[in-house]
C-alpha cells in the first residue's frame, strides 16, 4: 500500500476501528466450522481458493497487514484461514442479486453488483494476476514488499482497470474492498472463526474479548485493563 494510506502503522486504523465496535459486532461472518483455533497455516489446506489462489491471498494479505512494527500480522493471525472458511461456507449468501444494478451510482446508493463474494474473489484475483504479468512480467506473489504495496493501491484507486480488461460488472477497488474488509474482520474476529490466532490481535489491541462481566473497569479512567482477552470456547490469552 501507498505511505499516504498506510503509515506510519496500518494497525492504527485497525485499533481504532475496534475501540469503537463493540464485541457483539466485531465478527461480521457468516458461521464458523469446527476445530479451527490454533490450526498451522503453513499446513492448511484451503477449501475454497485453488492452488494458484491461495498463493495470491497469502501474498496479499501479508501486505494488507503485515508483521512490521507493533502488534501481530495477517499471517501470524491466520486471517487467508478465517477469508478461506467464510468464502466456503456461504459468505454473501444473503445478498439479493437479482438487480437491475446501476454499476455508476454512488456509494450511498448501497450494493450495486451482480456478484457474490466468491465471484468477486475468483475474477478479482484473476484480473490481478493478468495485470501484473502484463506490468511486471511476473505473478503478483514474486514482486518485492514495495512493488505489492504499489499494486495494491493501483487496486484500491482503480488504476487497474478491470472494464480495459474486459469485465463491466466489478470494478478493481469493488475487490480490493471485499478483500480488506474480510482481512479486518478476520484480524479481530473471535479465533473460533479460523482467524485471529490465540487472540494475538486482541491482546495487540488491549481487548479483552468474550469476558463474562468487567463492568467494574468502566469507570477507571487511564487505568490499564490487566487481564487478557477470553475467547467464545473459553480458552484464554
Amino acid at each position: 500500500m501507498s505511505q499516504e494510506k498506510f503509515s506510519p502503522s496500518r494497525r492504527a486504523l485497525l485499533v481504532a476501528t475496534a475501540a469503537a465496535v463493540p464485541l457483539v459486532s466485531i465478527p461480521m461472518v457468516k458461521s464458523r466450522a469446527e476445530g479451527l483455533e490454533g490450526l498451522d497455516l503453513q499446513q492448511y489446506k484451503p477449501v475454497f481458493f485453488t492452488a494458484a489462489e491461495w498463493v495470491f491471498i497469502l501474498a496479499a494479505c501479508d501486505r494488507l497487514i503485515p508483521a512490521e512494527g507493533k502488534g501481530p500480522g495477517a499471517l501470524e493471525t491466520n486471517v487467508p484461514i478465517f477469508i478461506d472458511q467464510q468464502l466456503h461456507i456461504g459468505l454473501g449468501d444473503d445478498i439479493y442479486l437479482q438487480g437491475p444494478f446501476k454499476t455508476d451510482a454512488p456509494a450511498t446508493m448501497g450494493f450495486q453488483m451482480s456478484y457474490a463474494p466468491q465471484s468477486v474473489y475468483r475474477i478479482g484475483i484473476k484480473l490481478a494476476q493478468q495485470q501484473c504479468q502484463q506490468t511486471h512480467g511476473k505473478p503478483f506473489e514474486q514482486l518485492t514488499a514495495v512493488d505489492k504495496d504499489t499494486f495494491l493501491t493501483s487496486l484500491q484507486k482503480n488504476v487497474v482497470d478491470f472494464a480495459a480488461m474486459g469485465e463491466l460488472g466489478l470494478k478493481a477497488s469493488q475487490f480490493f474492498g471485499q478483500f480488506l474488509s474480510d482481512s479486518k474482520n478476520g484480524y479481530l474476529a473471535d479465533p473460533m472463526y479460523g482467524g485471529n490466532k490465540d487472540m494475538k490481535a486482541w491482546v495487540a489491541i488491549g481487548f479483552p474479548g468474550a469476558r463474562a462481566a468487567y463492568t467494574e473497569w468502566i469507570d477507571q479512567h487511564d487505568v490499564k485493563y490487566p487481564l487478557g482477552p477470553v475467547s467464545l470456547s473459553g480458552k484464554r490469552a
